[in-house]
């Protein structure tokens, strides 16, 4: 199920110089914005828990999610390339699950590596914050990466959709109506992180069982569906 040579292609497509340079745009900020407040506002665990999840949870894990899932594999179906791809003897689930362990290390590397060092940064860890949000982001990421690769397969828009649900969906209409917290990665993921830190510093909308329900669902259905949208569009090619 894993190629290691689409692997290294979809990792070079990834972490060229300009899109590295723009997945790292997000996780720079969000250190640099956490030593100033370090440095105005001392160690406090509410503002670290405020900036993590108001900044690093809500905006950099899905924007980043949206660049490395509909990146792993949305540029090759655009400029055509892909058809190289899929003229190789590989199974087309093969292709999609490889891109997506892709996609989601490269959204792990770029986001929960940097939300722990800026929860170190802001508190120590005080009541496991660094830890639990830096849990939330791992597992936002495997969620993310996967429903924005299944984008990158079925629409040329994948970035204005992935954007649009990840701005727009989970930050505006979950901040003002409850009932769409329930159906936002974002909100799942806080159920892990909540049951880390075992206090009420970090909460959650939705229960930890049905967060990792969802969490598993998604991820397997929008993987799954991917590689039949790849099948279907091999055999598009072929007629």
């Amino acid at each position: 199920m894993y190629d290691p040579t689409v692997a290294r292609l979809t990792y070079r497509g990834l972490l060229g110089r300009r899109r590295a340079l723009i997945l790292g745009v997000l996780p720079v900020l969000l250190v640099v914005i956490s030593l100033a407040v370090r440095s105005f506002s001392g160690a406090d665990d509410q503002v670290a828990s405020d900036l993590l999840g108001g900044f690093a949870l809500a905006t950099m894990v899905p924007i980043i999610g949206v660049i490395a899932g509909t990146g792993a594999i949305g540029p090759e179906i655009d400029d055509g390339s892909v058809v190289y791809l899929l003229a190789k003897p590989l199974k087309r689930p093969t292709i999609i699950f490889t891109k997506l362990i892709v996609a989601i290390a490269v959204t792990m590397a770029f986001s929960a590596v940097p939300t722990f060092v800026a929860g170190m940064i802001l508190n120590g860890n005080g009541q496991q914050i660094a830890v639990a949000y830096t849990v939330a982001a791992l597992v936002a990421s495997i969620a993310y990466a996967a429903m924005f690769l299944l984008l990158g397969t079925v629409t040329r828009h994948a970035v204005v959709f992935g954007l649009v649900y990840a701005l727009v969906w989970e930050a505006l209409f979950g901040s003002l109506v409850s009932g769409a917290r329930t159906l936002s990665v974002q909100q799942w993921a806080l159920a892990v992180g909540h049951k880390v830190t075992g206090g009420d510093i970090v909460t959650s909308d939705v229960s930890l069982p049905t967060a990792t329900v969802l969490l598993v669902v998604v991820t397997v259905l929008a993987t799954w569906y991917a590689g039949q949208r790849l099948r279907s569009l091999t055999l598009a090619g072929e007629e």
